[in-house]
């Protein structure tokens, strides 16, 4: 098959495109042909060096893919051969073939097309585990989501929005204001030129938000307890801005905070499983109605995956960039 491997680390030039043997299928995992792949913030810091794969994992990056089930170990699920669905994998996803866990693996919903539904595992999974999940996000309770243009981002609005939260996002241009707020967002707020913070207390009357979807960290920690209602949660899900901050404990013991976080990658396919399961009830009947949707920016074939990544580095995305493999 052919794949796309990291030379070495460095920038996007270090992906080439190489011909590899199918992935061997250990138990409970199945072979998907894969029609299009979903490209994400871990495989550029994978292709940098500083986010090495599972030691169990393929050492090809891609974490997301869509296509057709032609072989594997289906037990247990109410999947088939022949099957077309979008998968969750912990690495593989830039090869014409990939591995991936069966209970990893969703019927791509009704009415979208393989290049959407490759957008929607690595991000839906995480918003689901991390504002659902750990940040318990509430009836009625309001959302901070910050890189609101981001896949995740776009999820974590739309999601929120759907079940009846208000959300505020942080973007970084006025076009990416518009953007969200677009997608259902009350109100976007551009960091560049506005304080999150003082935003935060103005549309909150002092109040703050309940839960915040952080993925700076670093500089923003103690803005974000700023930005916090009591009994208020921050869900740390990447370190842009840095992984060190010194912080006011008081306030978390005053106001009763909670600042938790995850990585998704590392967790076992049973624990995956029970996410896709919860997507699969509550989240794939609104994607089915049209209700939300996967925002994608750009499509690239394979072959360009390099361009793909200057565009991911670049930053300027709103929404996914998916690479597609002919079929």
């Amino acid at each position: 098959m052919k794949a796309i491997e990291i030379s070495q680390p460095g920038g996007p030039e270090v992906l080439t495109v190489v011909e590899r043997e199918k992935p061997v299928l250990k138990a409970g995992e199945v072979l998907i042909k894969v029609s299009a792949a979903g490209i994400n913030r871990p495989d550029v810091f994978q292709r940098k060096g500083s986010y090495p794969p599972p030691a169990d994992a393929s050492d090809l990056p891609g974490l997301e893919v869509a296509g057709v089930i032609v072989d594997g170990d289906v037990s247990g699920t109410n999947l088939k051969i022949g099957d077309k669905v979008c998968a969750l994998t912990p690495g593989g996803g830039y090869a014409e073939y990939c591995a991936a866990p069966a209970g990893n693996c969703l019927p791509i919903p009704k009415g979208l097309s393989d290049v959407e539904a490759a957008g929607l595992p690595e991000t839906y999974f995480t918003v689901w585990t991390n504002v659902f999940d750990r940040g318990a996000l509430a009836k009625d309770e309001i959302l901070l989501v910050h890189g609101g243009a981001s896949g995740i981002g776009t999820t974590a609005i739309q999601l929120a929005r759907a079940f009846g939260n208000t959300v505020y996002a942080t973007v970084g241009s006025d076009e990416r204001v518009k953007a969200v707020e677009a997608l259902g967002a009350n109100k976007g707020i551009n960091y560049k030129t506005q304080d999150f913070v003082e935003e935060i207390k103005t549309l909150t009357h002092g109040k703050g938000v309940n839960v915040i979807l952080d993925m700076v960290s670093g500089e923003y920690a103690n803005r974000n307890i700023n930005s916090l209602a009591d009994d208020g949660r921050i869900v740390i899900i990447a370190q842009l801005g840095g992984s060190k901050a010194t912080i006011d404990t008081s306030q978390l013991m005053r106001r009763r905070l909670t600042i938790t976080g995850s990585t998704l990658r590392p967790r076992s396919p049973a624990f995956k499983t029970d996410i896709a399961q919860s997507l699969q009830t509550h989240v794939w009947p609104l994607l089915e109605a049209g209700k939300i949707k996967p925002v994608i920016h750009a499509t690239f074939p394979f072959e360009k995956v390099v361009d793909a990544h200057t565009m991911m580095d670049a930053g300027e995305q709103i929404g996914k960039i998916i690479l597609t493999f002919e079929n």
